[in-house]
Formats: C-alpha cells, structure tokens, sequence
C-alpha cells in the first residue's frame, strides 16, 4: 500500500497548491454539532440522498421544497405513520418525483429512526458518535436497516450531513486501486475492511480525517 505522501504529491501535481486547498478545504461536523441537527433533517437528508441515486440532482435540488411540504418536513413520526391514503396521494404529488418505490422509504426509514432511538437511546447521537475507524461499522448499520441504503447512498447522505467519512466515488476506488489497497471496485466485506484498513492508516500518518483523505485520493488520479 502506497504512503500517502506519494498520494498527496500526485494530487498536488495534478491540480496546483491552492486549487487543492480549495478543494479539500470542506466543512466536516464535529459529534456535538451533529447531535445538535434535528431527526427530521437527518430524515430529509436519507430521502435526498435516495432520490438522487441514479437520478438528475439538480432536478431534486430544484424540486426539494416540495417534498419538504409534500412530506410534513420530514417529521419523523408523522411520515412513519403515513397511511395507504396517504401514499395513494404521495404518487400523484407534483411536488416530487413520482417514483412509489422511493416514496415508500420515507416511512420505512422513518420507522428505522424511531426503532433505533428506542433501541439505543437516539439514532442522531449513535451517527453523530459513530467512531471514524469503524465508518464501514455505520454503513453496514444504514444498510441492514434502512431502505435503499446501500453503502454508497449512505456515504453521500453522509457526507452531506458533515458526517466525517469517505465516499467511494469511480475516483476514489481507482485511486484505492492505484495504491493496492484493493484490485477492483468493493463488493465484499473483505475488500470494505481493506478499505477501512488503509484509511485508519492514512488517518494516523496524516492527522487528517476520512473526508480530507477522500477528496485528496479523488482529486490524485486520472480515472
């Protein structure tokens, strides 16, 4: 595995000293500031993430008022309480995009927010705590108990929560393959704990966290 010096020299090379401050210059939300976001934004920014997969985000971008009237503003029990009618009224909406599979994840996912809170006490305060070395642990976790949460959906929500993590952009995997941390794009938990493996390593070698790692690997390399 590639020191990432060599990797950080490379990105540097590539885009210039200030462009890649610029870039890897990026607001990351410390454990308290994270625990002080309400549960229905954490449910916004779920549903956000989701409808973005494989979708047009500045369609999304443009239309997101209306899903925030369209669903209560995202009022975690109220949307895990939506009723068959209120459904039959979500996939005719104009306000967002009609796609009934993706509309049904906001109450299955409101209903996964409110199990995880009785469960450990908050489900804000678990992510917000959720240890940096273990950020496979925490996508694992959206995975298994949300819906359409697959890991690279959960890593955008993140990311857009400020959750300190890392986002496995076409980038990022073919600068992991550069380096030798794996030889093809993720799919087993193996290759994930690689992954995991070499970014605890980068973290203790650099001081910097996930997110700053991230970008630097993305911006190394012509993919």
């Amino acid at each position: 595995m590639k020191k990432f010096e060599l990797i950080y020299q490379r990105a540097l090379k590539r885009k210039g000293e200030q462009e890649l401050l610029d870039r890897i210059n990026v607001s990351v939300q410390n454990s308290s500031q994270l625990k002080a976001i309400s549960s229905d934004r954490y449910l916004a920014l779920i549903t956000k993430a989701i409808f973005k997969a494989g979708f047009v985000w500045k369609i999304i971008d443009y239309k997101w008022p209306g899903f925030e009237q369209a669903f209560w503003n995202f009022n975690v029990t109220r949307c895990a309480w939506i009723s068959p009618d209120d459904l039959d009224t979500l996939y005719c909406d104009s306000r967002v995009i009609k796609n009934a599979t993706k509309i049904n994840t906001v109450q299955a996912n409101a209903t996964m927010i409110l199990e995880l809170d009785a469960e450990q006490g908050s489900f804000v305060e678990q992510v917000a705590d959720w240890p940096a070395d273990d950020f496979i642990g925490l996508l694992d976790l959206l995975h298994k108990r949300g819906s359409r949460l697959g890991k690279l959906t959960s890593q955008y929500f993140l990311r857009s929560l400020g959750k300190d993590g890392f986002v496995l952009s076409r980038d990022v995997v073919a600068a992991l393959i550069d380096a030798a941390v794996i030889d093809k794009p993720p799919t087993s938990k193996a290759e994930f704990l690689s992954i995991q493996n070499a970014f605890n390593c980068w973290m203790d070698e650099t001081g910097y966290g996930l997110t700053v790692i991230s970008r630097i690997l993305g911006l190394s390399i012509d993919a």
